[in-house]
């Protein structure tokens, strides 16, 4: 079967997605419809905000469904009729077997990481957070259990010392479209060869979702470890301390952006230390890392100059 005469359903909502989508369409791949969230308010006055999928599709001039349920029977109806033979999921939610068995070649999911690890919604943050130094993307059929279908394909991406959530992201992205367009041609060719998961779980590293206090920065940690932290939490959802004061007040202050500096204080750990002017460096339970893009609660982000030009009382300060 020729790869450009599959019907394909695509299903998915953010910008990790939609490179994927651009691509099947500029390859001229046959996507015959495009399932992605409903519309949300967002921003100042709660204007309807669409997903980047939904952009993208309306550009394309593919058609678009957005059910908020997707066991509703009229979604059901459309979905069926029209008569997809793969469906692609990337960046979606957890979809019924109504809907992932319905295309008769079945639906596979794309995957950021090298499955079976970091199975889970936050593969991507948790990967750096835990200091890892290679990741990647997979391909896998969809069924009942989530991230446990069979892997039809994957590609390792390098992660930098100085990667972030939001570069890595990139990176994923890009060797995620090209792994996606390379599965479609092995499923139209015959030679996908699903590879079973081990079923045993024991050794795998897990990427569950990602809430507020969890983004909280443990400074007992070593310096190293609070730098993996900081960077696997930045741009977002991004992590935070508390930054207390002399008198009590305490701020919520984000930290996108740290370097690890050598050499300890000997202080106890989230003791700050500054010239007032050119940087903030904050002890650790072991070494001391050095603060360059922060943002206090109300206020914007700021490199750490900025900051101090507008805080003066830093030396009165403590990270919790």
């Amino acid at each position: 079967m020729n790869a450009k005469d599959i019907r394909i359903v695509f299903m998915g909502t953010p910008d990790f997605a939609v490179e994927s989508l651009k691509r099947l369409v500029e390859g001229g791949y046959n996507i015959v419809g495009v399932v992605t969230s409903t519309d949300k308010p967002a921003g100042r006055g709660l204007k309807l905000q669409q997903s980047a999928v939904k952009k993208y599709a309306l550009e394309a001039g593919l058609p678009v469904l957005q059910p908020e349920k997707l066991k509703d029977p009229d979604f059901l109806k459309d979905l069926c009729a029209l008569d997809a033979d793969l469906g692609i999921v990337i960046a979606f939610r957890m979809l019924p077997e109504v809907v992932w068995s319905q295309p008769r070649l079945g639906t596979f999911n794309l995957h950021a990481s090298l499955l079976p690890q970091y199975r889970g919604a936050a593969p991507i943050n948790r990967a750096i957070i835990n200091g890892e130094t290679l990741t990647g993307v997979t391909t896998f059929m969809l069924n009942s259990e989530i991230d446990k279908g069979a892997i039809l394909g994957q590609r390792e991406v390098e992660i930098a010392y100085d990667d972030t959530a939001g570069t890595l992201h990139d990176k994923l992205m890009e060797a995620g479209a090209g792994l996606v367009l390379e599965t479609v041609d092995k499923i139209a060719a015959g030679s996908a060869v699903p590879v079973e998961q081990p079923v045993n779980d024991e050794g795998l590293k897990s990427a569950p979702k990602i809430f507020k206090d969890d983004c909280r920065i443990n400074w007992n940690a070593d310096e190293r470890t609070v730098y993996d932290f900081v960077r696997g939490l930045s741009p977002y959802p991004a992590a935070w301390s508390p930054l207390k004061r002399n008198g009590g007040e305490e701020l919520h202050v984000k930290i996108y952006s740290a370097q690890v500096v050598g050499g300890g204080s000997g202080e106890a750990p989230g003791t700050l230390f500054s010239d007032g002017r050119t940087f903030i460096r904050v002890a650790c339970g072991g070494g001391m890392l050095s603060i360059r893009e922060l943002q206090v609660a109300g206020k914007k982000r700021m490199g750490v100059e900025e900051f101090l030009r507008g805080f003066k009382e830093i030396g009165d300060c403590t990270f919790l």
